[in-house]
């Protein structure tokens, strides 16, 4: 069992905790795109090289989530996080000292392992927050950190706070996370788990028992899905705009409005998933993000209508993905629940691969960016079948 944090001050201090550390690391994901264009001529990077700087990051996220899911459930949730935190603190800190191509690859696929290491906590942490009427809206709370940290971002590349220097995001995003590490320590209790009455110990490959097998499929099968969708517009889309015509600052500004529209959204997919009419309503959130997929890839040219509809599609994106979040911890048992989550997370972080590589080939084929934007569509709508099977079906499967 867990210690409970709700329903006591003790739980909001947690939320807000959570919620800073979300924030610092959607800061940090987007920290790589911000200084790519300085980075680029100072090591004279290749296309090839510039590709495996971004890809390394995130194959480290994916192996980072495995062993983050299993430090929160060995030694607790705190640990799990302290551990994270520093470990992409060191590594961005790291990354201002780089003097090859290699070792600054090498350091943001370190990064990548942190960055991946906290999620799985910061879940369950905002899961167990709460009650379990709200635990929706805690993860989702928690996740709209993470477009609000990327806006801030992408912010500071649009007015060029960082000027020539390249590492000055770097030294920003490193120092941030173990800034937060001392209030983490001294304010949110251990969470570890600990055995308790009839309680056992269960091991990861019990989601594949013939009664979970169907919930784990559903879960992965969705995870895969929408974080395709939103790691292709994160990568993608500023260079999507520019092919269509806007100039590189109009990009710019897109991408800000779309994740300042996510952090809306999520907070307006945690609501879903906590309300009683949970089902349709989410059923009409994947209706809203398909349509607002399809109208950007059918839109002219006209600066304030695609900036609008930008924003509409990163609030509805990321309101179905913080629905995601909201569903995995409550999938598993408080005993393997990071863990669980972790794997989802890693699964996730495939699809996340997955996106910018099959944007990258439709382009490289001929494809216009209407075109990459309709074939979206019916991938965020299998993501949502998929999604309310699972929520039809009761989210925990049997692991007692």
């Amino acid at each position: 069992m867990t210690i409970a944090l709700q329903p006591s001050a003790a739980g909001n201090r947690a939320l807000l905790f959570v919620f800073l550390a979300a924030t610092i690391e959607g800061f940090d994901l987007q920290a790589a795109g911000v200084a790519a264009p300085k980075i680029a001529p100072v090591f004279h990077l290749t296309p090839q090289q510039m590709g495996l700087f971004f890809s390394s990051a995130t194959l480290g996220l994916m192996f980072g989530a495995l062993a983050g899911g299993y430090t929160a459930d060995r030694w607790g949730r705190r640990t799990g996080l302290v551990i994270a935190l520093l470990a992409f603190g060191v590594a961005s800190l790291a990354t201002v000292f780089a003097t090859s191509v290699d070792m600054l690859i090498g350091l943001r696929f370190l990064t990548g392992v942190g960055l991946g290491g906290a999620l799985p906590n910061l879940v369950s942490i905002a899961s167990e927050a709460v009650a379990p009427e709200r635990k929706g809206r805690a993860v989702a709370l928690m996740y709209a950190g993470m477009p609000l940290g990327a806006a801030v971002a992408s912010l500071v590349a649009l007015l060029d706070f960082h000027g020539n220097d390249w590492r000055s995001i770097f030294l920003v995003g490193g120092l941030l996370p173990l800034l937060l590490v001392p209030p983490i320590i001294a304010g949110l209790p251990a969470l570890k788990i600990a055995p308790h009455g009839h309680e056992r110990a269960v091991s990861w490959t019990e989601i594949f028992r013939r009664e979970a097998i169907g919930t784990t499929a559903l879960l992965w099968t969705a995870f895969f899905l929408g974080l395709m969708v939103v790691y292709l517009l994160m990568n993608w889309l500023p260079q999507l705009l520019v092919v269509h015509g806007f100039s590189r600052s109009e990009a710019s500004l897109a991408q800000i409005l779309y994740s300042l529209g996510g952090v809306a959204g999520s907070l307006i997919g945690g609501h879903l998933l906590d309300s009683r009419w949970r089902l349709p309503a989410i059923g009409a959130s994947f209706v809203f993000v398909a349509a607002a997929l399809a109208m950007l890839g059918l839109l002219p040219p006209v600066l304030a209508l695609t900036l609008f509809v930008v924003a509409l599609v990163g609030g509805g994106v990321l309101c179905v993905q913080s629905i995601l979040y909201g569903v995995a911890p409550q999938c598993y048992p408080t005993r393997i629940r990071g863990t669980g989550v972790g794997l989802v997370v890693a699964v996730g972080r495939l699809g996340s691969m997955a996106g910018p590589l099959l944007a990258g080939m439709l382009v490289a084929y001929g494809s216009t960016p209407s075109d990459v934007m309709l074939i979206m569509v019916p991938v965020i709508l299998v993501c949502g079948i998929g999604t309310l099977a699972l929520i039809a079906r009761g989210f925990r499967p049997a692991l007692a």
